[in-house]
């Protein structure tokens, strides 16, 4: 049957039941569609006018927002520079871990693992992204910490830092990455490696020269949406990282981050309605457009390095 569904809805030989189910199906794609863009157009109304009384109460002005480096609610301090230098050292550190182990995992488990072992293999990696957050903040907090004092020193990494943070985000994620790479690797056709391989080719040079480099556009949307998830990440620096601001390049010494800021204040006993309160919707909507803008430069990536095969 090559009839669209158009036609076929005011087919009139088509059964009633088989064009009633259509319908059915239509409207209920179209109503999950309009659901998920109205939530997400009520966050962004949500956090725009919030975020507009936080700039409108006359204490904070954009430029002093974006370019200063105090964030000191308590003296009317609002610079967003030490907030996002902490969140984008987390995430940095986050992806040296996430990124390579990742690749090489997915690498492994579509070029060399057995179908056997990779079937034990992937679900053991999605039970590292199925574990509570706050788990590995703890776990940041007294394991990764303490190794850090130990290699490195007491006196030269605090309680709270920025580089246990970001190792233990780069664990959370790295499942994510790994399994969207894999995906990648496994769609790139079998003639290339077949081609490869009656040309002389060792699986090394298959894998790193002809299957890694075609699938360059889905590893490189994994790193984006894996930033994206890092950039995010609430629980972790919220335990880990440090509650102060500190506008520091040292991931040994205390930051905190923006979504740790966010969890701090939200919970707290900060009034409604305050400028230390309505701060947290600036701070979120900051976060938005960081995530959008990730989204945007991952689907051009993938359009503009996307292989296409017949």
């Amino acid at each position: 049957m090559n009839l669209s569904i158009d036609a076929m809805l005011f087919d009139k030989n088509i059964p009633k039941t088989l064009r009633f189910k259509e319908l059915l199906i239509r409207g209920l794609l179209n109503f999950s569609a309009i659901i998920s863009i109205s939530i997400t157009l009520g966050i962004v109304y949500i956090l725009s006018s919030e975020a507009f009384l936080f700039f409108s109460s006359g204490e904070v002005s954009l430029l002093e927002f974006f370019s200063s480096i105090e964030w000191q609610p308590v003296i009317n301090k609002f610079g967003i520079l030490p907030l996002l230098n902490s969140t984008l050292m987390t995430s940095f550190i986050a992806m040296l871990v996430a990124g390579p182990l990742g690749v090489f995992a997915a690498i492994y488990m579509s070029e060399y693992a057995s179908n056997k072992f990779k079937s034990v293999i992937k679900p053991v990696l999605e039970i590292l992204a199925g574990i509570p957050t706050i788990v590995y903040g703890y776990f940041a907090l007294t394991f990764i910490t303490p190794s850090l004092k130990t290699i490195l020193g007491h006196d030269v990494v605090d309680v709270y830092n920025t580089a246990s943070a970001g190792i233990a985000m780069g664990i959370l994620i790295f499942p994510l990455i790994a399994s969207m790479s894999e995906d990648a690797l496994s769609a790139v056709p079998s003639g290339l490696r077949q081609a490869a391989y009656g040309l002389g080719a060792t699986k090394l040079e298959v894998s790193t020269g002809i299957i890694v480099p075609s699938a360059i556009s889905g590893i490189m949307a994994a790193f984006i949406v894996g930033l994206s998830r890092a950039v995010g990440e609430t629980m972790i620096v919220a335990l880990a990282a440090g509650a102060g601001s500190n506008f520091t390049f040292n991931p040994f010494k205390s930051a905190e981050t923006m979504t740790g800021y966010i969890a701090r204040i939200s919970g707290g006993d900060i009034g409604y309605d305050t400028v230390d309160y309505n701060s947290i919707f600036a701070i979120g909507i900051f976060l938005f457009v960081i995530t959008l803008v990730l989204n945007i430069i991952s689907q051009k990536i993938i359009r503009r390095y996307r292989e296409i095969y017949d």
